[in-house]
């Protein structure tokens, strides 16, 4: 394993786990980390033998948001060098986005504002029974402004603004009732349940894995149309890979076709 101060990665079995390491402040997001991140998930990114990526924190949190401490300090600060920071912050949920591999967020604890944001960053969501979920920034004058881009693509509009405007804490189940979260496992049992999944993930064809990924971002917001001739065109390249290939040769073997 190799680290970083605040930051945690390994890669074995396919799978690249990035962990965030600052269990004495919840994992709050500083300058450092938000840094860190982007070198990591850049890292997973070249190493070829990465099938999947796992993003998960130390301590009794996944992550408590941004470090007030760092945001009262910026509020003086010029509106270009706060834009810069922001940007550095929403440039990692594109990275994200655009990465070849899936993201898997493993939540314990608590996920919160900017927290919960890097969470349903991820591609997938995979929490503890126990944890906790929200964005409680407007309770100190604050909002959640990029991390509202993903919610509002992972949720309904009416339950989004809820969630932002109450700041309220909620439960892993209505997390998951609502969309944010893909699969909850009892506490005792997530290490191995969430193990087991990423050791499924990581055995499909990753040519295919990754294309699917990108046809199903890049298709956001798209017409009906423009989305069908997106597809056709993702579809023509699909047969180009030797995943295809291979996979339709011991389909059809094994079915006697």
């Amino acid at each position: 394993m190799t680290s970083s101060s605040k930051i945690l990665y390994e890669a074995a079995g396919g799978a690249a786990r990035i962990t965030l390491n600052r269990p004495e402040k919840r994992n709050a997001l500083d300058a450092e980390i938000i840094s860190g991140l982007h070198s990591a998930f850049e890292r997973a990114s070249a190493d070829d033998a990465v099938r999947v990526v796992a993003l998960g924190g130390t301590g009794r949190d996944f992550c408590s948001g941004a470090d007030l401490a760092e945001l009262e300090g910026s509020l003086d600060n010029p509106p270009g060098q706060n834009l810069a920071a922001a940007r550095t912050l929403a440039d990692l949920f594109l990275r994200m986005r655009r990465h070849r591999c899936p993201i898997v967020a493993l939540v314990r604890g608590r996920a919160l504002a900017g927290g919960c944001g890097l969470a349903s960053a991820c591609d997938i969501v995979l929490s503890e029974e126990s944890a906790q979920f929200g964005y409680p920034e407007v309770n100190i004058g604050f909002i959640p402004a990029m991390v509202m881009a993903i919610l509002r693509r992972a949720v309904t509009e009416k339950r989004a603004f809820e969630w932002i405007v109450s700041g309220e804490i909620f439960p892993a189940a209505m997390a998951r009732e609502a969309g944010l979260v893909n699969q909850v496992f009892p506490d005792a049992a997530f290490e191995e349940s969430a193990n087991a999944y990423l050791k499924k993930l990581s055995a499909k064809p990753p040519e295919a894995v990754m294309l699917t990924k990108r046809l199903l971002y890049h298709t956001d917001m798209m017409s009906f149309e423009s989305a069908l001739e997106t597809g056709a065109q993702a579809n023509v390249i699909a047969r180009m890979t030797e995943d295809c290939r291979a996979g339709l040769k011991k389909f059809l073997k094994k079915s006697g076709r």
